[in-house]
């Protein structure tokens, strides 16, 4: 896995982080209420979001396990696990530029399996602790986005579970800014991730890096 890679990674986070305050708006509205109001609320948010990326880090993990195993078992299945990742990276370009919504399907049928774990979630809150917030953050971590799934998808490529794991992470540290900031610099910061400009650029570049994967396999065969 390239830097070129984790940068990806790192911007699909970034660019979609609008998308993310939209889906995790009101759940760091909540945790702003669950935190007691005599603590400073910056421990409990950076337990929370450790917790998330904790869990998308162990999704990254799974699925880069699972992609290894399928190309040792599979002749030719990296180049398979290639082009699928590359498909779907090439798909959240066009779903974070705003020019194909087909992503969408994917948090509709996510939804119906997180309905029965989204209760454990609050057995935790109100806060007694910082370290109450991270099994919160651990639970919210596998809410459906199609963000998520689709980084997923790229990450059975990763080429093993530690691989796996780093492009997650690196993804979960793209939707940070946003959400740690949510509700302090808001204001000055979701309009400029909101603007259409904004996002288009990120998703062109997006599209440049899926292109990249789909085609670098071609462009080495006809090197040699």
């Amino acid at each position: 896995m390239t830097d070129l890679t984790l940068l990806s990674a790192l911007l699909i986070g970034l660019a979609g982080s609008v998308h993310c305050v939209a889906m995790c708006g009101g759940i760091v509205g909540a945790l702003s209420f669950s935190i007691p109001k005599d603590r400073s609320p910056l421990p409990f948010e950076l337990a929370y979001h450790s917790g998330r990326l904790a869990s998308y880090s162990l999704a990254g993990a799974i699925t880069g396990g699972l992609g290894q195993l399928f190309s040792h078992q599979i002749a030719g299945g990296m180049a398979i696990l290639n082009l699928l990742s590359g498909l779907f990276l090439l798909a959240l370009a066009l779903y974070i530029g705003n020019w194909w919504r087909g992503l969408s399907w994917l948090e509709k049928q996510g939804a119906k399996l997180w309905r029965p774990v989204a209760p454990l979630s609050k057995r935790f809150i109100p806060f007694k602790s910082p370290a109450w917030a991270l099994p919160y953050g651990l639970i919210w971590g596998w809410l459906p986005c199609g963000l998520v799934y689709s980084s997923l998808t790229w990450s059975l490529a990763a080429g093993s579970v530690h691989q796996g794991a780093l492009l997650m992470l690196m993804f979960g540290l793209g939707t940070l800014p946003a959400l740690l900031t949510l509700g302090r610099f808001s204001q000055q910061l979701r309009p400029l991730l909101a603007h259409p400009r904004s996002k288009q650029i990120i998703a062109v570049l997006l599209a440049i890096s899926a292109l990249w994967l789909l085609l670098s396999p071609y462009v080495m065969a006809v090197e040699a």
